[in-house]
């Protein structure tokens, strides 16, 4: 039977070369996003418009068009990012920062939670994170917002690892790499393709006996 697998903020960067990745590994993806692109009009796979991750009344709607249909993985991509420094803490920041919270950090988590009845034992989780939200690895400060959005987000994810393995459920959180895409202005290390190609690797290694824990896409585990 061909899996299915849901994929937010898919219309660009590291969402649409997920999609492209797992529709040509025989996935049957559903590609969420606010807004598709042509890029992802092009692929053979399910797009679903107008999805906010961090609306509820959005989410309420997806999870009504998806009633009764199951789905094997779910990956929370979408994710915004915007660099605050200690100079520019003004009320702008303040408004940007609560943005980054409510997409970076809630939005993985209200997301899972509005899709749960469609996930099932064996089904995965993986929540597409940063490095930067480690606090063992920051060692050059900054980018309070976007640090501080995706230090929530691991404290959810690692909260769903738990509660959600009793209902066999494995929830991966994932950092893609330092990838060259639009939301870096295509500075970076590698490309979308190697990027989604490890995060793909690892939500495949994915298991209950390791569910919580947070990888780099090369595989490395890393610090929190």
């Amino acid at each position: 039977m061909t899996e299915t697998v849901l994929v937010t903020g898919s219309n660009r960067g590291i969402g649409l070369e997920l999609c492209r990745q797992l529709a040509m590994n025989g996935k049957h993806v559903i590609a969420t996003c606010r807004h598709s692109s042509p890029a992802l009009d092009g692929l053979n796979v399910e797009v679903i418009e107008d999805v906010d991750t961090s609306d509820l009344k959005s989410l309420n709607a997806l999870a009504k068009k998806l009633e009764g249909r199951s789905i094997n993985w779910l990956i929370n991509n979408a994710g915004i990012a915007n660099g605050i420094s200690m100079d520019e803490l003004d009320q702008d920041a303040v408004e940007s920062s609560i943005r980054m919270f409510e997409v970076n950090s809630l939005g993985p988590l209200l997301t899972t939670q509005a899709l749960l009845n469609n996930l099932g034992v064996g089904s995965k989780v993986g929540i597409v994170t940063s490095r930067m939200g480690s606090i063992a690895d920051n060692d050059s400060g900054g980018s309070y917002g976007y640090r501080m959005s995706k230090s929530a987000v691991n404290a959810a994810g690692k909260s769903l690892s738990i509660d959600l393995k009793p209902h066999g459920i494995a929830v991966g959180i994932l950092h893609p790499g330092w990838v060259r895409t639009d939301m870096t202005n295509h500075n970076g290390l590698i490309d979308p393709d190697e990027s989604a190609a490890g995060l793909i690797a690892r939500m495949e290694e994915l298991t209950i006996k390791n569910t919580g824990s947070f990888w780099h896409s090369n595989g490395d585990l890393l610090p929190w």
